[in-house]
C-alpha cells in the first residue's frame, strides 16, 4: 500500500508538469493563424517555446524512467518455459497436423488451455474463456475429420483451420464471452453473435476459446482498466504490452494461443505485435469488415481509419488469415499472385525527423532496420533507397486532426456506454483516493478531448490537407511494387504507466491509419534489454502482399518470434 500511495504521488506530480507542457504545446498551436487562404506560422516564438518544451520534456522521460527503475528494477518476471512442443507449431502448420490426423484438435486444444491456466496469473493476459465449449467443438473437428466425409484436400479449401484454437480482443464480438472493450458500464455485456471477422474464422474451422485483454475504451496504449487490470509483458513484467490489442499480442508472445485477431486505429495491432515480438498486419482500408467490434467508428473516415487483421508469431500465418477475413474483399489484394523481392523497391526512414514530445528511436532499432536494409540491398539484390519524408514530424497532429468528425461522440459519452456521460472531474477526484471506476487515462481524455483541434476550423482543414499531401507523397514513391521500412515505434516496451510522458510515441503507427495503407509489424529478435524490436512494412493500398511478402523474408533472415525455454 505504501509503495502504491508513493507512485499515486509521484504520478500526480508529473502528470501535473505533463499538463503545464501541454497547455504551452496548445498556446503554440493558437499562435498559428490563416493568411491568404494558407495555414501560417508565427515562427520566432514557436521555436523558441518549441524548444522549451521539447528540453522539459526530455528531462521529464529522464527523470520518470529513473523513479519507474526504482520502484520496479531492471528486471521482471519472464514467461515460464514450454513444455509441450505442440505450442511451438505455427497455426498453418497445426491445421495440417490436425487434418492429416497426426493430432487431434482436441489435445491441440487442452495444450493451449493449459498455457493460458499457467500465464493468467502471473500476466493476466485473458479476461473471457470458452475452455469446455471449446474442447466440445475440438471433438467435433476431430469427428468430422474421422468419418472421411470431406477429403484432406477438402477440408485444406473449405476448412483451412479446422480444429485450430483462436483468441481475440476484448472489443472483438464472440458469441457468449464478454464484450467489454474495458467499460466499466459494459462489464455485463456479452456477444450476442460473433463478429463477422470471427464468423469468418469459425467458417474456416477455427475454434474461438480465449478473449484478452484491453484498455479502457480500447484508446491507449497500454492494456489496464478497471474491470480486469493490467496485463504484463511475457519478456519482462514490469514492461507494458501495448495496446490495444495488448492481451492479444501477450497471450501469442508467450505461446497461449497460435493465432488471434486484433483491431487497429493507431496501431493497435502493430504496438503490442511490436512490444511482444509477433506479427501483426493492419490490411488496407476498406477492406475487413469493422462489424462486431466496439467503439464503433462514428463516420466513413473513422471506418477507413479502423480495420481488423490478423495477429501470429509467424508470419506464414499471416496470408491465410487474411485471405478469410477479408471475404468477398480478397481478390482485390492478389495475395495468391508471387512477389518477386528483386523487383521490389526498399524505400526507409529510421526516424520521423524530430516529432515534437516524440522520443528519439533507439539504437537498437535503427541497427536493426539498417542490417534489414543491408540484406535487401547485399543479397536480394533489390532497390534500396533512404528517404525523408518531412511531413512524417507532424504525424501526432495530422492524425488528432483527422480523427475529428463532424459526428463525433465525445469520450466521457463512450465511457457511460453512449447512456449519458460520466463527469470526468468528479471521476478525477475519485480516483485520486481510490474510487473512481475509470483509469487516470481515459478520464484525461475526456478532459482534455475538447481542447486540441476541433472540426471544421483553419487548423482542422490544414491537418486534412497534410495528411493528403502526405499521402500523395507515399502513393507516388511506393507505386504498385513498393515497401517503406519504417520504425514501428521509436523505444522498446517501456515500464507500466510510462506511457504517460511518452503519450505521443505511438504516432509512428498512427498516421499510417489516418493514410489507408496496408502496414505489417515484424519482429528483429531482442534488443539489449532483452525486449523485442523490429520494424514495419508499409505499402500502397491493396498491395498487402507486399508488405506480407518482406515480412515472410525478414522472419527467414532475423528469426522473428523469440520463443521462451523449451523443456519439452
Amino acid at each position: 500500500m505504501k509503495l502504491r500511495e508513493r507512485l499515486k504521488a509521484k504520478t500526480k506530480s508529473v502528470l501535473k508538469s505533463l499538463n503545464a507542457c501541454a497547455n504551452r504545446v496548445g498556446k503554440m498551436d493558437s499562435n498559428q493563424q490563416q493568411s491568404g487562404g494558407k495555414f501560417m506560422d508565427k515562427k520566432k516564438p514557436q521555436s523558441l517555446t518549441k524548444t522549451v518544451v521539447n528540453v522539459f520534456h526530455k528531462f521529464l522521460v529522464l527523470l520518470v524512467r529513473w523513479f519507474l527503475k526504482l520502484i520496479y528494477g531492471e528486471h521482471g518476471p519472464k514467461m515460464p518455459p514450454i513444455r509441450n512442443l505442440i505450442l511451438m507449431e505455427s497455426a498453418t502448420s497445426l491445421a495440417l497436423k490436425i487434418r492429416t490426423r497426426k493430432l487431434t484438435s482436441v489435445e491441440v486444444m487442452e495444450a493451449f488451455i493449459a498455457r493460458c491456466e499457467e500465464l493468467n496469473p502471473q500476466f493476466n493476459i485473458v479476461v473471457d474463456q470458452r475452455y469446455q465449449e471449446a474442447l466440445k467443438d475440438a471433438e467435433k473437428a476431430d469427428k468430422l475429420i474421422a468419418s472421411g466425409t470431406l477429403t484432406v484436400e477438402q477440408l485444406a479449401s473449405e476448412k483451412p483451420f479446422l480444429g485450430v484454437p483462436i483468441s481475440t480482443k476484448d472489443c472483438i464480438k464472440v458469441k457468449d464471452l464478454l464484450h467489454t472493450a474495458g467499460i466499466w458500464k459494459r462489464r455485463l455485456i456479452r456477444g450476442d453473435c460473433d463478429s463477422h471477422a470471427m464468423a469468418l474464422m469459425r467458417k474456416a474451422g477455427a475454434i474461438p476459446f480465449a478473449l484478452t485483454n484491453v484498455p479502457e475504451c480500447c484508446m491507449w496504449w497500454e492494456t489496464v482498466n478497471t474491470l480486469h487490470g493490467r496485463t504484463r509483458n511475457p519478456y519482462d513484467a514490469n514492461r507494458i504490452v501495448g495496446g490495444s490489442s495488448g492481451g492479444e499480442g501477450a497471450i501469442q508472445a508467450a505461446a497461449g494461443s497460435p493465432f488471434g485477431l486484433g483491431s487497429d486505429i493507431g496501431g493497435s495491432i502493430r504496438m503490442p505485435a511490436f512490444f511482444n515480438g509477433i506479427f501483426g498486419h493492419k490490411p488496407s482500408k476498406h477492406i475487413v469488415s469493422n462489424d462486431g467490434q466496439y467503439p464503433e467508428p462514428v463516420s466513413g473516415e473513422q471506418d477507413m481509419f479502423l480495420v481488423i487483421g490478423p495477429m501470429s508469431r509467424y508470419a506464414t500465418d499471416l496470408k491465410p488469415m487474411l485471405q478469410i477475413i477479408a471475404d468477398q474483399n480478397a481478390k482485390k489484394l492478389r495475395l495468391d499472385e508471387p512477389v518477386d523481392l528483386k523487383q521490389v523497391k526498399f524505400f526507409y526512414q529510421l526516424n520521423d525527423g524530430g516529432g515534437s514530445l516524440v522520443s528519439p528511436v533507439d539504437m537498437d532499432i535503427r541497427d536493426g532496420m539498417e542490417k534489414a536494409m543491408a540484406h535487401f540491398r547485399s543479397t536480394v539484390k533489390a532497390d534500396v533507397r533512404k528517404v525523408y519524408l518531412d511531413k512524417l514530424r507532424k504525424s501526432a497532429q495530422i492524425w488528432f486532426g483527422n480523427m475529428k468528425q463532424k459526428e463525433e461522440i465525445t469520450f466521457d459519452a463512450q465511457l457511460a456506454n453512449l447512456d449519458g456521460k460520466i463527469n470526468p472531474y468528479v471521476e478525477l477526484l475519485k480516483w485520486f483516493v481510490g474510487q473512481s471506476n475509470h483509469t487516470f487515462i481515459g478520464i484525461m481524455t475526456a478532459i482534455t478531448e475538447r481542447s486540441g483541434v476541433q472540426y471544421d476550423t483553419p487548423l482542422y482543414h490544414y491537418l486534412v490537407s497534410q495528411r493528403n499531401e502526405l499521402l500523395q507523397e507515399l502513393t507516388t514513391m511506393l507505386g504498385d511494387n513498393g515497401v517503406f521500412i519504417y520504425p514501428t515505434h521509436p523505444t522498446v516496451a517501456p515500464y507500466h504507466n510510462e506511457p504517460l510522458v511518452r503519450a505521443l510515441n505511438f504516432s509512428y503507427t498512427a498516421i499510417i491509419n489516418v493514410l489507408g495503407l496496408p502496414s505489417t509489424s515484424v519482429p528483429l529478435g531482442l534488443g539489449r534489454e532483452g525486449l523485442p524490436i523490429g520494424l514495419q512494412v508499409i505499402a500502397n493500398v491493396n498491395q498487402d502482399r507486399l508488405c506480407l511478402a518482406v515480412a515472410c523474408e525478414l522472419e527467414r533472415v532475423f528469426g522473428g518470434w523469440v520463443a521462451p525455454e523449451v523443456l519439452a
